[in-house]
């Protein structure tokens, strides 16, 4: 039959099921074909709190959400436009977020009387008039699936688990979507299983020749490629584009890269990228607790390596002494801190902002460090160098704070030039360098209040190593109350000292009396509601910190320049809090903790009401 095709400048789509249906894998391949086609995107893994819930129940719930479109865009998407749920539960967790109208593709072999009861269904919804404002599709795809390989080597188990890739090869169809990368990918993820790989093949082959040839599915849409720069691009996550850019650093440095991690969730994945990447000079070392593992990373620090470990809030907290040792010895460490939803073990999956306190004030005694936080996935590779260029140039710990949305999401990314990137070499001591031919661990420079980085084992240049506080230049034991005060205002003034770029401000009409300002991945988030807004003819305009710990030097000049600053946060208002206090502005802060991120419309509503109050 004749299909007709329809063009659509954006499609948000959730794939969910249970964690054992393949809903992560299925997105991610649907998100690569989507990548090749040329079309930006955003997406939104959403993964069960716990490792092994229950089968069928709403705490076990998986789901896995793309946007894209023809245009640039900023969020995985406020409410989808497509549901492929799996079984009742992904139905009922759901199709609440779903707009009138949507499309609801639906396995109807998992729609048992059983499995409705699990979770609290009375009713089939798919029979009771509950779902008529929506465009609701029933395909049995579980059935379709084990039919399809009838004639293939592999038991009526592993039949069945191939429904993913049938789910995958009709929303191919549908959406228009290339599928070479896809039949190529499953080649190589079953090399060692050839009966697998040719099960799912044909699994996806017959999804696809499913949209063909029923009737159901009249309409094939197609998302035409968005306008980019030219340049090669590639999806990456805020994880593996993070790890990328330590292993940038390193090269960019000339110096060895050690990663001291244990694994949590959210942060394991940047563990795993690094380990890939031996040939670039770097050491991954899997910790057996996470204060082994940042003790690992100062000792490769204190031997001439970029330390760096990785963790999630949990682990900051564990590791607290030991930044604060590194303050005191005054050499280079990346602590990147995966944040999630806490307090405690809270809610591993989910994403939060609430560890910028911790990052700014968790230690003890006069403590101070820098601090950034990437906006978006592909972002997290800039941050990674400039976490780099900030630990190497002053000698500091660097907290960088990415969060669980940002982990796991993905974009599209620009491939950098190598040789356009920061140089980040660094000279050690080499020889004495004070008058009297002895050496002075903390002379500092002149500009950037650094002291010497002294390779153990060079000669002459031995020196006292330890957390007790020091002797201004000689390092020695002090117990002196001058010095130590000296030396606490000292550290704090290097820190101070960094230089970090101005922030910008979006306001292109000039005329805003409303500034948000957020930091980390609110970026998107505030992005789309500020531009929902001006196509409205609303002024309102946006700035984003990545640097939070020296704030930039411009930030007091552009709040003063408005008469209301809000602040939207994943938190209970920890940056306002810093900015009412700093810069005595009297900050709006708007407030979420649901272990997901903004929307852009609850954001576009709540801005909207600050600017109807303002005037």
């Amino acid at each position: 039959m004749t299909k007709q095709l329809r063009q659509l400048d954006r499609v948000v789509i959730r794939f969910a099921g249970d964690s054992g249906d393949g809903m992560q894998l299925t997105g991610d391949r649907f998100t690569s074909e989507t990548a090749q086609f040329g079309n930006d995107l955003s997406t939104l893994p959403n993964f069960p709190a716990e490792i092994r819930a229950p089968a069928g129940t709403l705490p076990g719930v998986s789901s896995f959400q793309v946007h894209f479109a023809d245009y640039d865009i900023l969020t995985p998407g406020d409410a989808p436009h497509v549901l492929v749920a799996m079984n009742p539960a992904a139905l009922k967790a759901n199709v609440g977020d779903l707009i009138p109208g949507a499309e609801i593709i639906v396995n109807t072999d998992e729609f048992t009387t059983r499995a409705l009861a699990k979770v609290g269904y009375a009713a089939n919804p798919l029979e009771d008039g509950s779902l008529d404002k929506f465009s609701v599709h029933p395909v049995p795809l579980t059935s379709l699936t084990v039919k399809a390989l009838a004639e293939q080597s592999v038991g009526k188990k592993d039949a069945e688990r191939a429904k993913n890739m049938f789910a995958l090869g009709l929303l191919s169809w549908l959406y228009h979507r290339p599928t070479e990368s896809t039949l190529a990918f499953l080649q190589r993820k079953f090399a060692a299983r050839p009966e697998l790989a040719a099960a799912n093949i044909t699994a996806f082959q017959a999804g696809w020749s499913f949209g063909e040839t029923t009737e159901d599915f009249a309409v094939q849409y197609e998302v035409k490629p968005a306008p980019m720069p030219k340049g090669d691009y590639r999806n990456i996550t805020g994880n593996v584009a993070l790890a990328y850019g330590l292993v940038a650093a390193g090269v960019r440095s000339g110096l060895p890269v050690f990663l001291g991690a244990y694994p949590i969730t959210p942060a394991s994945d940047i563990l795993h990228e690094l380990s890939k990447h031996k040939k670039f000079g770097v050491t991954t070392v899997q910790a057996e607790d996470e204060i082994a593992a940042i003790g690992l990373a100062l000792g490769a620090s204190y031997g001439g390596a970029i330390g760096v470990t990785s963790t999630s809030g949990p682990g900051v907290a564990l590791k607290g002494e030991t930044i604060s040792l590194a303050i005191a010895l005054e050499l280079p460490l990346i602590v990147v801190d995966v944040q999630r939803a806490g307090p405690s073990t809270g809610m591993p999956t989910k994403t939060e902002q609430a560890d910028l306190n911790m990052a700014l004030f968790g230690r003890h005694g006069e403590a101070p460090v820098a601090v950034i936080a990437p906006r978006s996935p592909s972002d997290c590779f800039d941050a990674a160098l400039e976490a780099a260029r900030i630990a190497l140039t002053y000698r500091t710990p660097v907290l960088l704070l990415s969060d669980g949305y940002l982990a796991n999401g993905s974009e599209p990314w620009l491939l950098p030039n190598v040789d356009d990137l920061p140089d980040l070499h660094v000279s050690f001591a080499a020889e004495p360098n004070a008058p009297d031919g002895k050496f002075l661990p903390y002379l500092r420079d002149p500009e950037t209040l650094a002291r010497p980085w002294a390779i153990p084992g060079t000669p002459g240049l031995e020196h006292r190593i330890g957390g007790i506080e020091k002797a201004d230049q000689t390092g020695d034991i002090s117990y002196d109350p001058d010095n130590h005060e000296f030396m606490v205002r000292t550290r704090q003034a290097k820190i101070d000292g960094i230089v970090v770029p101005d922030v910008e401000v979006e306001d292109p009409s000039g005329a805003a009396r409303v500034l948000v300002l957020g930091w980390g991945s609110t970026y998107g988030p505030i992005g789309a509601a500020c531009r929902a807004l001006r196509a409205r003819g609303r002024d309102i305009a946006q700035a984003h910190l990545r640097n939070l710990s020296p704030l930039p030097a411009n930030l007091g000049e552009v709040l003063a320049g408005y008469d209301r600053v809000v602040i939207p946060e994943m938190n209970l208002g920890q940056l306002a809090h810093v900015i009412r206090a700093r810069y005595l502005v009297d900050a709006v802060g708007y407030n979420r903790v649901r272990g997901l991120p903004f929307t852009s419309h609850e954001l576009e509503a709540e801005l909207e009401r600050v600017l109807d109050d303002h005037h």
